[in-house]
C-alpha cells in the first residue's frame, strides 16, 4: 500500500515499514531533503499503515475487496534535524489508537539509524458508498 508511486508500505504485524531513496531534485538546501517531501512521506505512509492495520484487525489480507481506503483528517510533522540527501530513508508507522473509522498513526523517518522526522496522522476510513461512487465516475 502506498500513495507516492515510489514507496510501498509493508505491514509486519506490529508496524508498517517503507523505504524511499530521495533523488537529487528532492532538495531545497543543497545536500538535504526538503520538508514538503518528508511531510508527504509521513502522510502517505500513515494512511497506508492505517489501511494495513484495518485489514489486520478484520482478519483480512491487505488489498482484498471490499477495499479499505483511508484519507488524512489531520497531519502533524516535527522536523527534528536536517534529513541528508543520498541515503535511503526508512519510514515507520505504528498504530497509536484505533476506534471505529478513525486510526491514529505515529510515524517517523530514520536515516542511518537516526530519527530525523516524527509525525502523527489521523486517518479516517472512506465509506464504501463513496468508493463505489468514485469507481462509477472513473468508469464513465
Amino acid at each position: 500500500m502506498g500513495c507516492i508511486s515510489h514507496i510501498k508500505s509493508v505491514w509486519n504485524g506490529n508496524e508498517a515499514i517503507a523505504r524511499f531513496t530521495p533523488r537529487s531534485y528532492h532538495t531545497a538546501i543543497p545536500g538535504y531533503v526538503y520538508g514538503g517531501l518528508l511531510a508527504s512521506l509521513i502522510d502517505c505512509h500513515g494512511t497506508g499503515t492505517a489501511a494495513a492495520a484495518a485489514y489486520a484487525a478484520a482478519g483480512r489480507e491487505p488489498g482484498t475487496a471490499p477495499y479499505l481506503r483511508f484519507v488524512t483528517a489531520s497531519l502533524r510533522v516535527n522536523f527534528l534535524r536536517p534529513t541528508p540527501l543520498g541515503p535511503e530513508l526508512i519510514i515507520h508507522g505504528r498504530v497509536k489508537e484505533m476506534a471505529g473509522r478513525k486510526v491514529v498513526i505515529e510515524a517517523w523517518i530514520e536515516v542511518d539509524g537516526e530519527t530525523t522526522v516524527q509525525g502523527e496522522v489521523v486517518a479516517v476510513q472512506v465509506p464504501e458508498r463513496m468508493l463505489a461512487d468514485l469507481r462509477d465516475q472513473h468508469n464513465r
